[in-house]
């Protein structure tokens, strides 16, 4: 599995059906995540908060905080 990270990634993994799993920083602005939340309702995602968008971003590892994330399959250009 892989992370697509930021607010535009997201939702457009969402969007694609290609999200898995959402995750949402707790601390990130409501504007951002009610959106998402609801987006992810609508698609039928599973959204896990995390508590801080530094952990957030810690855990899909980048230095920075992040305020969401989207777990989407590893696609092999192989395969």
């Amino acid at each position: 599995m892989q992370y697509k990270i930021g607010t535009k990634q997201t939702t457009k993994m969402v969007e694609l059906r290609k999200a898995v799993l959402v995750y949402v920083a707790q601390d990130a602005d409501s504007r951002m995540t009610d959106r998402i939340v609801q987006l992810c309702e609508d698609y039928e995602v599973e959204v896990v908060w995390v508590k801080n968008m530094q952990l957030l971003g810690e855990t899909c590892g980048i230095d920075v905080g992040a305020a969401m994330a989207a777990v989407v399959p590893d696609i092999s250009e192989d395969e």
